[in-house]
């Protein structure tokens, strides 16, 4: 066997990277040493991702902001999609249990293609994934038809650069509805366009699998959202086809897609900033609730590079939970963690005061 392979197995899957505050001599000047450390420490830890640290130099242009321009096709199918779910809600009583059963596991699986996949993994490589779970989160991901890896991606770092102006694909300044869902019924905004253009997306083009994704995406989305989720129901225990396809598809997709909408408005407009008052993303458990873990959003913004998404790792995180399995599994590893020491000390020093030690 060849030397680098041995060398790669007898490494420990499981480690995690400890992200401390930079040395000092006091806390007071630890402190300040911490003003620049978000983006030192980012570009330190994780040196093939810079693009994800928020950018305060960036400011709007002044003038009026451009027009308006819907995308009527999004709309109509959006439209079309939420009137099924509905409709599907009407159905769930009289739904087989093994069909509610199968659609809470695809829901849970998809989202988990967007958290620990999308997000943590190639947003923000906040840790590593060996082949086989890799394979997982591009399935899952699929499945959630949020748009491919790559380009999900590259609007969110987009939204953590620039978060709240105009560069931000969805900024919550617009108000909830425009954060939620509207920013996907208007065409971007030329600030998202020049600066989401900008942005170092070299890592994901050089992973061949975020590609592959890429390449066959229409196909993929249309086999493993839709037509896969409404033939299992109907063809293996026999569910009817009405409620196969309102229930296990169309109510499935809309919850998953709403809940990961809720991120970037409810976790943007409601809740606490005990990491930093400076910053419009909250701490929202109702979010992380549905969200698999991804509420604590006040913290993540803070600390882009922590794995967790949060300062308690499995506490209304599901996320953080499945990915510890996955490196206890030996699929997941060199997880990037923030230490106690450098939290408190962005709490001491941008906090709203509503922090409480857990």
């Amino acid at each position: 066997m060849p030397a680098h392979m041995l060398q790669e197995m007898s490494g420990s899957y499981t480690t995690t990277t400890t992200i401390t505050a930079p040395p000092s001599g006091g806390l007071q000047n630890g402190v300040q040493k911490l003003d620049k450390a978000p983006q030192y420490i980012g570009a330190d830890i994780r040196p093939e991702i810079k693009d994800d640290i928020h950018d305060p130099s960036y400011q709007d242009e002044e003038g009026p902001p451009p027009k308006l321009e819907y995308v009527w096709r999004n709309i109509i199918l959006m439209a079309l999609l939420h009137v099924g779910a509905l409709y599907g809600i009407t159905l769930v009583p009289t739904c087989k249990f093994y069909t509610i059963l199968f659609a809470y596991v695809y829901y849970v699986v998809s989202a988990l293609g967007i958290t620990a996949g999308a997000h943590r993994l190639w947003s923000h490589r906040t840790y590593k994934a060996r082949l086989p779970l890799r394979v997982f989160l591009i399935i899952a991901n699929t499945m959630a038809f949020q748009n491919d890896v790559y380009e999900w991606a590259r609007d969110h770092r987009a939204h953590h650069k620039f978060s709240e102006t105009h560069a931000d694909p969805h900024n919550s300044r617009r108000g909830f509805f425009f954060s939620h869902v509207g920013w996907l019924l208007v065409r971007k905004h030329p600030a998202v366009k020049e600066k989401g253009g900008l942005l170092d997306m070299s890592d994901l083009k050089a992973e061949k699998l975020v590609m592959f994704q890429r390449r066959y995406y229409k196909p993929g989305l249309l086999l493993m959202c839709f037509i896969l989720p409404t033939l299992v129901p109907w063809y293996c225990w026999g569910e009817t086809f009405l409620h196969s396809l309102y229930v296990a598809t169309f109510l499935r997709y809309a919850v998953v897609l709403n809940a990961t909408w809720l991120v970037n408005s409810a976790a943007h407009l409601f809740g606490y900033r005990p990491y930093d008052k400076n910053i419009e993303s909250r701490e929202n458990i109702l979010v992380s609730l549905g969200a698999v873990g991804e509420g604590f959003h006040n913290y993540h913004h803070a600390f882009p590079y922590d794995y967790s998404a949060s300062e308690y790792r499995w506490h209304i995180n599901f996320t953080t939970f499945f990915i510890d399995c996955m490196a206890a599994l030996g699929l997941a590893y060199d997880r990037k963690k923030v230490s106690k020491a450098a939290v408190l000390a962005r709490i001491k020093r941008t906090g709203d005061g509503s922090y409480k030690s857990g």
